[in-house]
């Protein structure tokens, strides 16, 4: 009991520090987000109400990130504001609502050429917009060219009879999507970061719980809780972490706990389909992108003098096959983080939009209300398709925490294996 007890406190020491570089390394991001393709060319957006639903909309809504929780409805929860433009300074906010939104998130207010539309923060282009704040006449969408020439659908504010482009968040894709760097940073915390803190919180609470019980019942068989929470970390360490890092096991285990326990909860929190649940944070890939670099630069610097031997100069293999395989293995060196990037995120954002389509069906069969019948024949299919995916979404949240944990196993295990040749 008193190494099982050491062994925990030695993890909630690592996850404690993990999710302080972590949530760090997030806000720093928090700027560069994923930008989504946008399903719809709009007319004026104050036409809302009459405007045909659109299922890939609301999907595309549902899994992006965005400066306020959207409750439902009108009802929003409103997140703290901390901008920066190089040359007009910060801007700082309690929240989001001291742009005095209305309906469907949209702001009234423009501050400091700040713009809210549907919950998420913009900048106006036009340096001729007016500074401070002012009040706007609200928000059109049409086809403008964007940073990298394309014509896009974009978002335009209505100000004393004109209209004034905001910019689209930030991408680093070198224009391949459509996107580009702004000329402003976002370090609010979002939906997606406020999610990620909540379910720091939790853990932390889950883990210190779970270490004083341990205090509290040296020498006893665990039970409640704490059973719970040891039959899944030996299943970590004996079925993951011994089989992939042998002897070396004991150094790597609090991390190879804390991947798979921030993921694990993270998908599952974004299972539940009311505030403060439902955010797609494994979805995005900001998000995935940190915890693969986690994987990357851990592996790169405890690899051993053998496992770099193995990308640059392979033993035992003749020189001319050496030239083809060496620039193969160096840039798998850069893939593995990336296929990590990418499955986690595509699994669990895949989920996401399965579950907003089968519920739209509902609004799509009932035509927005127009046809009761309709309606209920919606519910009748969306009801049990939603219910399966529910049910499959479970499995994958637990598959992919256990798939990311494993595969950064084993290549810490490649990275740290000595010599037998």
């Amino acid at each position: 009991m008193k190494i099982k007890y050491m062994l925990m406190r030695k993890f909630l020491v690592s996850f404690m520090c993990f999710g302080l570089v972590f949530s760090s390394g997030v806000l720093f991001a928090a700027g560069v987000q994923q930008e989504e393709p946008d399903p719809i060319i709009e007319t004026p957006i104050e036409g809302l109400d009459e405007k045909e639903f659109d299922p890939g909309e609301k999907a595309i809504g549902h899994i992006v990130d965005a400066n306020a929780f959207h409750i439902g409805g009108n009802l929003f929860f409103h997140l703290p504001v901390i901008l920066f433009a190089p040359g007009a300074g910060w801007t700082t906010l309690s929240s989001t609502r001291q742009f005095k939104p209305e309906s469907y998130g949209d702001g009234t207010i423009a501050i400091n050429r700040f713009v809210l539309n549907h919950g998420t923060i913009y900048r106006v282009i036009d340096n001729s917009f007016p500074d401070g704040r002012v009040d706007i006449d609200g928000f059109t969408k049409r086809e403008a060219e964007n940073r990298c020439g394309e014509m896009v659908p974009t978002i335009f504010v209505k100000y004393s009879g004109q209209e004034y482009q905001v910019e689209w968040k930030s991408t680093i894709d070198g224009c391949f999507f459509g996107g580009s760097i702004t000329s402003y940073y976002d370090f609010s915390i979002t939906k997606n970061v406020f999610s990620m803190l909540l379910v720091f919180i939790f853990l932390t609470w889950l883990f210190l719980t779970v270490a004083k019980a341990y205090r509290k019942r040296d020498g006893l068989a665990p039970k409640g809780l704490q059973n719970f929470m040891e039959t899944i970390i030996v299943f970590i360490q004996d079925d993951v972490a011994k089989p992939f890092l042998g002897k070396k096991y004991d150094r790597f285990l609090p991390f190879l706990l804390c991947i798979f326990f921030f993921i694990l909860a993270l998908n599952l929190f974004g299972q539940v389909p009311f505030f403060p649940g439902s955010a797609n944070v494994t979805g995005n890939l900001t998000v995935t992108m940190v915890l693969a670099l986690f994987t990357f630069f851990t592996v790169n610097f405890v690899g051993n003098k053998h496992y770099w031997e193995h990308i640059f100069w392979m033993p035992g293999i003749p020189a001319p096959i050496k030239l083809i395989l060496t620039p193969v293995e160096f840039i798998g060196m850069f893939i593995k983080p990336f296929t990590l990037m990418l499955r986690l995120s595509a699994s669990i954002t895949a989920g996401h939009i399965v579950m907003v389509a089968f519920v739209s069906l509902i609004f799509i069969f009932g035509d927005s209300g127009a046809n009761m019948s309709g309606s209920i024949w919606g519910v009748i299919m969306a009801f049990p398709l939603t219910l399966f995916m529910m049910a499959i979404e479970l499995i994958i949240a637990l598959v992919q925490a256990f798939v990311f944990t494993i595969l950064t196993a084993s290549y810490l295990g490649a990275a740290t294996e000595e010599a037998h040749h």
